[in-house]
């Protein structure tokens, strides 16, 4: 019996061990696919490292959130995912929860040594540490998103026009905002880099075009994902008297906060994060095919890194509720039918290639002072959207100013 009683006793600390193990660190695992059959990871730093698949071509991601966030994050994923049902003979995995710094300069150096043949970096601040982890593995492809440097070898940059959406989007809530009688927009903000800036400005110009007594407040909360304070933002925002208030950040927060306060939140980044009632839409980034086509370009020699800025053209935005099989929210049914088709057209002609970024930034712009910041018959170019002065890229129309109708200042800004 003692003997029995010992073996019960060892299985149970096992059993324990074993619970324990699980839920340390943070998870890093292959797609929900691949899980069952993923070999042993590696522990770097607290996160687990996955394995390549011999013979195959392997690709990894690094994620700035979790991978089921609702949001950025898992819109990435979920791209990942669409690489591995659509390229033939690729293994696809990822790490999660991965802060900017050094952390992130650690696992991109551990997944190029594991093998790992294309690594995706999914957030601003992952630009320097990938920038020198790329120096050092030239036979390893890297690619960033959202920021701005590329070696044009074996690192390079990628983002897409969600100016696009997010322009559409602010003809929307400006009009919703209006017939409900309370000309006010709120722009829950993350980080003061052009990406934010741009999208805020974007925002505004389409508010502008449905909704000219339209002003719109900021508040920045320097962080991609942090469901608490996203809420508190958006409850300030909306507390402040915005009838409308958009995301700039992870999770569906936003929404949650309008079906509470009887408001209009805009979502953003996925596709399935405008769930309630009060959620007027979301501009959504739609990443596999982007990142089939890398992958194929990467394994068959095409593809160069460089600047990879994508339009409305490639399938890779969206805006929720006008795209083939949604069905519009409560909140733009019942705005006016021209308002409605103003935006459709506009979008139709976005999806041919008829209407891109450049053209939702054409003069005459005003900004917030009062200022010509783009004569009528001129647009901001590339450089324009991606850059602050002092980043010294010779941009014309640096994207640090806010637009016309934004009732904010703009915070230190820079590198």
């Amino acid at each position: 019996m003692k003997i029995q009683k010992r073996w019960l006793l060892l299985g149970l600390l096992l059993v324990v061990a074993l619970m324990l193990a699980a839920c340390g660190g943070q998870a890093t695992t292959a797609p929900a696919t691949e899980e069952a059959t993923q070999p042993p990871q590696e522990e770097v730093g607290g996160f687990q490292i996955p394995a390549i698949e011999e013979g195959k071509f392997n690709v990894a991601m690094v994620l700035i959130g979790p991978h089921d966030d609702g949001g950025w994050s898992q819109a990435h994923y979920e791209g990942l995912l669409y690489v591995e049902r659509n390229v033939p003979n690729v293994h696809v995995a990822y790490v999660e929860n991965v802060p900017e710094g050094a952390d992130a300069e650690q696992i991109f150096r551990s997944l190029s040594r594991k093998g790992f043949n294309l690594i995706f970096g999914t957030s601003f601040g992952y630009m320097d540490p990938m920038e020198t982890v790329a120096n050092e593995f030239p036979d390893v492809t890297y690619i960033h998103l959202t920021g701005f440097k590329s070696n044009e070898t074996n690192f390079g940059n990628l983002m897409g026009a969600m100016e696009d959406m997010k322009y559409l989007a602010g003809m929307l809530a400006g009009a919703r905002a209006k017939m409900d009688g309370n000309p006010k927009l709120g722009y829950m903000a993350t980080f003061p880099i052009p990406e934010e800036i741009r999208l805020g400005n974007a925002i505004a110009l389409g508010m502008k075009k449905t909704c000219p007594e339209c002003t719109m407040d900021v508040r920045w909360i320097n962080t991609w994902h942090d469901p608490v304070v996203e809420k508190e933002a958006a409850a300030s925002l909306f507390d402040a008297g915005a009838q409308v208030v958009f995301t700039g950040a992870d999770t569906p927060a936003v929404a949650d906060v309008a079906q509470e306060k009887g408001k209009w939140g805009v979502t953003y980044d996925w596709s399935g994060s405008c769930k309630v009632e009060r959620c007027l839409t979301a501009p959504y980034w739609n990443w596999g095919p982007v990142y089939a086509d890398i992958t194929k370009g990467v394994i068959d020699g095409t593809y160069k890194p460089g600047w990879h800025y994508f339009d409305a053209d490639t399938g890779g935005l969206g805006l929720y509720g006008f795209m083939e099989g949604q069905e519009m929210t409560s909140g733009v049914k019942e705005l006016p039918p021209e308002v409605i088709q103003m935006v459709q057209d506009t979008l139709d002609k976005m999806l041919k290639g008829e209407f891109t970024r450049f053209d939702v930034f054409s003069g005459p712009i005003h900004d917030n002072q009062g200022n010509q910041i783009v004569e009528a018959g001129k647009h901001l170019e590339q450089v324009d959207l991606d850059q602050f002065p002092e980043y010294g890229l010779g941009c014309t129309y640096c994207m640090k100013w806010w637009a016309d109708g934004i009732t904010a200042e703009l915070p230190e800004t820079g590198n």
